[in-house]
């Protein structure tokens, strides 16, 4: 007896194959820390705000590190903290390291931080920008051999977890747009 033809099910369609469902994955796993490279260009302005660099990609390595930490991986944070410390004329390695530490405890804590609420992953940040600014300020300290003042790192930690609610919102619209794609795909 034949067999009658199968018909695709209804319902999805069937995925995309080949070079362009890859180039798809390659765009969503990349847009994290191009986003955050491009707002680091982006906040290197000339707008009278020295903190402004380190405030934007601090926020974004910590919520790419916890919700996507696929796509924020130790090489992009690497990349980004260079950038970050060239942008800024800080002496290189002090914005790499911080950004690292931030990630490899962000990325070692998502699991809890993930479940919780927005206010609790809030204050959360807000520890964890108090340590990269005191972390920061100690790097300088220690490079230059004599104590910054310390207004400009608690500058950063207040910039940074102000600006913290604003760019999470906007993370999390991009990442809930790239879990629909992954569903849809």
């Amino acid at each position: 007896m034949a067999r009658p033809p199968l018909r695709p099910s209804p319902g999805r369609p069937e995925p995309a194959q080949g070079l362009l469902r890859r180039l798809d994955g390659i765009a969503r796993a990349a847009l994290p820390p191009v986003t955050t490279a491009i707002l680091l260009v982006l906040a290197a302005a000339p707008l009278g705000l020295p903190a402004l660099v380190p405030a934007v990609v601090l926020p974004a390595v910590f919520f790419w590190s916890v919700f996507r930490p696929v796509s924020m991986t130790p090489p992009a944070v690497f990349a980004l903290g260079l950038l970050q410390d060239l942008l800024t004329y800080a002496p290189i390695g002090i914005g790499i390291l911080t950004l690292l530490v931030v990630h490899g405890l962000a990325f070692r804590w998502r699991r809890g931080l993930a479940a919780w609420s927005f206010l609790a992953v809030w204050l959360v940040f807000c520890a964890f920008a108090a340590g990269a600014a005191g972390l920061g300020w100690l790097l300088h300290a220690v490079l230059s051999l004599q104590l910054p003042p310390p207004m400009p790192a608690l500058h950063l930690a207040l910039l940074s977890a102000g600006l913290y609610p604003t760019l999470a919102f906007l993370m999390t619209r991009a990442h809930q747009a790239m879990q629909r794609a992954e569903l849809d795909s």
